[in-house]
């Protein structure tokens, strides 16, 4: 669910669009490859500083300087709008990152998605890290949203970063015990944290396992939501078609280099790897 704000920008068609995205690691990559599905044409800047995970338990003042660094290294590359692809960053930090780059260019930050999640009645789940759980932020959101709907808040300590390392027997750990928390009588699952998306199947079937003869588990993220509120936001219809042809810039702590090893593990990953890092 994508924060707003500010005019949108118009897009000198004569040139390719350019979405910059930044994270403390690669959970920025399902928004990416979001934005890739939707305009394969657009050059893409992703801007991470994986030195300095996890953010969730840092201050919400070291937070959002680390966020303004990473967010101040896209913005050199002259992106047409920033996706600021993690909660922490846009529960923090997002109103210094709007103050210091807005108007000229517009930042969409993401929240988790739990009005979408309470609008279908059942009963829901919202794995997050262990900082977010529980706390008056996350509460807010659902009292705002969820009062009327039984929510189950699950910490999930090690997923964010066993997925940033691709540790297949962290992952299925952190996983476990997630969906060991998990009532099994949920309907939908929030993901909480941009880093889970990139493992949402592994998700699904550890939460039906315990679950057999309901229906079908929906997952609610936050990555199609905001890579279609950036494209908005530059007045950039979605124009898919059969090949990528957008440039990929990365940059770790503000230097140019090539995805991490870690981000090939994932579909997203390979489908960004598809078209050759930008010069």
């Amino acid at each position: 669910m994508p924060h707003t704000g500010g005019p949108a920008r118009a897009v000198d068609y004569g040139d390719r669009v350019k979405i910059a995205l930044m994270d403390s690691g690669i959970g920025l990559l399902a928004a990416a490859a979001a934005v890739r599905r939707l305009r394969p044409d657009a050059d893409l800047v992703l801007s991470s500083d994986p030195g300095s995970m996890p953010w969730g338990p840092r201050t919400p003042e070291d937070v959002t300087r680390r966020a303004l660094a990473v967010a101040q290294a896209a913005a050199a590359h002259r992106p047409d709008a920033l996706i600021v692809a993690c909660n922490t960053a846009s529960v923090h930090a997002l109103p210094t990152l709007r103050a210091e780059l807005e108007p000229g260019l517009p930042v969409i930050g993401t929240v988790p998605a739990i009005k979408p999640a309470a609008a279908g009645g059942g009963p829901f789940a919202i794995w997050a890290t262990p900082a977010t759980t529980g706390s008056p932020y996350q509460r807010g959101l659902i009292n705002d949203f969820a009062r009327a709907v039984d929510v189950t808040e699950v910490p999930c300590p090690g997923l964010a970063d066993a997925v940033e390392h691709a540790d297949e027997q962290g992952i299925d750990r952190a996983v476990a015990a997630a969906a060991a928390l998990t009532p099994p009588d949920v309907t939908d699952v929030v993901l909480g944290c941009t880093h889970y998306e990139l493992v949402a199947e592994r998700i699904r079937a550890a939460v039906e396992r315990d679950r057999p003869g309901r229906a079908p588990l929906v997952l609610h993220g936050s990555a199609d939501a905001v890579a279609a509120q950036a494209l908005r936001r530059v007045g950039a219809a979605p124009a898919p078609s059969a090949e990528p042809t957008g440039a990929l810039t990365v940059l770790l702590a503000g230097h140019a280099a090539e995805l991490p090893v870690p981000a090939l593990a994932y579909a997203e990953g390979l489908l960004l790897k598809a078209v050759s890092p930008a010069v």
